[in-house]
């Protein structure tokens, strides 16, 4: 066997975990210099070193290659730690309205696509934005302007809703006499007709009648996904929906043909999705998945659970009333989607058999709601290394913030959201009020609380570079913007770069249960790295979003590499 290195990275910053495991530190050699350097064989990292430092030349053979780093930085590769790039790669290829800029961009995408495939019965595809409309609730008659009489249904960017068109309607046989489902909700007109807009479950429903994608139309999507992915940084990820959702086919199937390949480079922990409605009688199920999906590098030890929706459309729950848009309370208080004793027990039986618990809870009720489900779990059972974690966090109550240190659950952030813009401006705080507009993506006191934080994009529902998000976990605002949306959100919120970045590696891998062989940049590691083009932990917080991926490595190997490097 060779003792030459297969890659070295040469001549620029090396940052890895500190010794807690929670922020992205310089690394340094023994004499307390910092490391320049960093060699690879056999997909692992051997040397974490200086370039004039001896063992790195005697490492040096003639078949290694020499990465120049030319002062640019090299990082751990992200983790992102709840995303969606199955959904997301469908949507690449189907109506795509991630990126419109305004309704009219994207009422005038949804007409090229249709006036491109007149052979699809139905126009489907994803990515519209709230913003977009009085109220954040799109007709049905804005959509049979541009669809030329054939059904239309399109998800919005969060997933938690849809725009159907008036055919779509006809054909799933919804009316105004039709009942809105216990979990979702229809817009309706004055005289009770459908308006065109369809809440969590409702969405379901109409989603259930557009024809599917073939099996080989969502394995591309998924390559695609993933290699848009690797072009931002990221080497490893978990999944937040392996099952059926809002009309969506199971991944399942896809995940494991493209890991029998080998096609799947990356490392991927799918959730898989509890049905809420089934109850505890899904368990046997969720063990057969579970059991029949370790291939390769990818795994299903998760069970993900969406205990509430979202604040825009009362959805997400809350402990207060919503407020109207004359600021006076409702009566509407959001849905749990679990039964909270249900959850609790659920919660409890799943922990028991091992699984990690992955919760989706943006209102203040149902965080603690799923802090107590796993309060219960733990008293029952004891503690353990599952590492549950709760997702979005958007409204958290000042009571709640130690009882994540405290019963150890990790705190899943997506930070792209805690910035001013227009959804947040227009739709949310409105119906939040002052008090609890001020309660949002508390991301800094957690850190202080002792919680551990991870994150993740949510990717398609926003952006999936992680730099973007780390960018406003620091700057509270977005890169490039002006205006009101550039004075930062909540600045005491604010994380370091080093926090920051911590969080999209380290935190995220310990939640993705890799981080003793990920996450950092240490001796017999595997080698998932990534160069940027910058040093932007060093350098000016400003700039973060600026900063570019020149190449994502993953065990030496590249899985994408600019030109540049």
């Amino acid at each position: 066997m060779s003792s030459y290195a297969d890659v070295i990275f040469s001549g620029g910053p090396v940052y890895t975990a500190d010794a807690a495991g929670r922020r992205m530190v310089a690394a340094t050699i023994e004499d307390g210099r910092p490391a320049d350097t960093v060699a690879v064989a056999g997909g692992k990292i051997i040397a974490v070193s200086a370039a004039d430092d001896g063992e790195v030349r005697e490492l040096k053979g003639p078949a290694t290659e020499i990465v120049s780093l030319a002062g640019r930085a090299l990082l751990p590769g992200f983790t992102d730690a709840h995303v969606h790039p199955a959904f997301a790669g469908v949507t690449m290829i189907a109506c795509n309205l991630i990126g419109a800029e305004t309704l009219d961009d994207a009422l005038g995408r949804i007409k090229a696509y249709g006036d491109a495939h007149p052979e699809l019965e139905w126009i489907s595809g994803s990515g519209w934005r709230m913003e977009w409309f009085d109220h954040g609730t799109p007709s049905r008659r804005q959509l049979d302007r541009v669809t030329g009489g054939r059904p239309a249904f399109l998800l919005n960017r969060d997933g938690h809703g849809g725009w159907a068109n008036t055919r779509a309607f006809e054909l799933a046989g919804f009316d105004a006499r039709t009942p809105d489902p216990a979990d979702g909700r229809f817009e309706r007109e004055a005289d009770g007709s459908l308006q065109g807009t369809v809440h969590e479950g409702a969405a379901d429903l109409v989603g259930a009648y557009v024809p599917k994608p073939s099996f080989d139309e969502r394995l591309a999507g998924l390559l695609l996904a993933q290699q848009h992915m690797h072009q931002r940084g990221i080497t490893s990820w978990q999944d937040a929906i392996v099952g059926e959702y809002l009309g969506s086919q199971d991944p399942l199937p896809v995940y494991l043909a493209a890991a029998r390949s080998g096609q799947l480079t990356a490392r991927v922990r799918g959730a898989l999705w509890w049905e809420r409605g089934r109850g505890a009688g899904q368990i046997d199920d969720l063990l057969g998945r579970r059991e029949t999906s370790r291939v390769g590098r990818f795994r299903t030890d998760t069970v993900k659970i969406m205990q509430d929706g979202v604040a825009e459309n009362y959805t997400a729950g809350m402990l207060e009333p919503y407020l109207d848009s004359c600021g006076c309370q409702t009566t509407e208080r959001g849905l749990s989607h679990v039964d909270p004793q249900e959850l609790r027990e659920s919660a409890t039986a799943l922990d028991a058999l091992g699984f990690q618990l992955h919760f989706h809870a943006i209102g203040d009720r149902a965080v603690r709601e799923c802090l107590d489900a796993i309060e219960s779990a733990l008293a029952a059972n004891g503690r353990n290394d599952h590492r549950h974690h709760i997702a979005h966090l958007q409204v958290v109550h000042p009571d709640d913030l130690p009882r994540f240190a405290e019963l150890g659950v990790t705190a899943n952030m997506q930070a792209l959201w805690a910035a001013h813009e227009p959804q947040l401006d227009e739709l949310t705080i409105p119906v939040l009020g002052p008090e609890r507009a001020a309660r949002q993506y508390l991301f800094g006191d957690l850190l202080r609380s002792g919680a551990r934080l991870a994150a993740g994009s949510d990717w398609a529902v926003s952006s999936a570079n992680p730099l973007r998000a780390i960018h406003v976990a620091v700057n509270r605002s977005l890169q490039g913007s002006s205006g009101p949306q550039a004075a930062p959100f909540l600045p005491a919120q604010s994380l370091t770069p080093g926090e920051a970045f911590g969080a999209y590696t380290i935190g995220s891998a310990f939640v993705n249960h890799i981080d003793d062989v990920a996450g950092s940049v240490d001796l017999g590691k595997l080698a998932d790295v990534i160069v940027l083009d910058a040093d932007p932990i060093a350098g000016q917080a400003a700039e973060i979003g600026s900063a570019a991926v020149l190449g994502t490595f993953i065990e030496g190997e590249a899985v994408y590499r600019s030109p540049s490097l």
